[in-house]
């Protein structure tokens, strides 16, 4: 039987910050219910340490995770791509749900600017899942 989950891709460009955020928030409400991946164009060398301080306010532990490149079998694995701020490097496909998420870039802030960043992607998160209509956790 094919895997009824939907699948998400959070797509920014050094995915150190935002789609990191996005795709802890997506894996921790949805508890497994949504396949979550997150990719960057120009993935950074290592995740924003404020963004994961910021995080791990929330209880949410992203100090394992590590950025990881934009490929096209992840844009094609996926149902829905969110892109933030990765502009035209994001390939398009027919038949994907394409959303572009407006956030300000957490790289080099500390973490008080990173934490408003972090609860609007939350609430953009909720609002994705209620979409799929999937209740968060």
């Amino acid at each position: 039987m094919p895997d009824s989950k939907p699948s998400v891709l959070f797509v920014c460009v050094h995915n150190a910050g935002r789609s990191q955020m996005a795709a802890a928030f997506l894996t921790h409400l949805s508890e497994g219910r949504v396949k979550v991946r997150s990719a960057g164009s120009v993935p950074a060398a290592a995740v924003n340490p404020a963004a994961v301080q910021a995080m791990a306010e929330t209880g949410i532990d992203m100090s394992a995770e590590t950025p990881k490149v934009l490929t096209v079998e992840a844009v094609q694995a996926s149902d829905v791509v969110i892109t933030m701020g990765c502009g035209d490097t994001c390939p398009v496909f027919p038949g994907k749900r394409y959303l572009d998420w407006k956030l300000d870039d957490p790289a080099g802030q500390g973490v008080a600017a990173v934490r408003p960043i972090r609860d609007e992607i939350e609430r953009r998160v909720r609002g994705l899942l209620a979409e799929l209509g999937i209740e968060a956790a």
